[in-house]
């Protein structure tokens, strides 16, 4: 898969479960951001 590609053409050739582990993994990675950047306890 060449670089020059669009983001939504990178998606559209992701299977499901890849697409689903990513948004999982982005959620994670925000929450724990958000956490180091409040202050909270976790």
């Amino acid at each position: 898969m060449s670089l020059s590609l669009p983001l939504g053409a990178f998606i559209a050739h992701m299977s499901a479960g890849d697409f689903f582990g990513l948004v999982v993994t982005v959620l994670i990675i925000g929450y724990l951001f958000y956490a180091l950047i409040r202050g909270e306890k976790l």
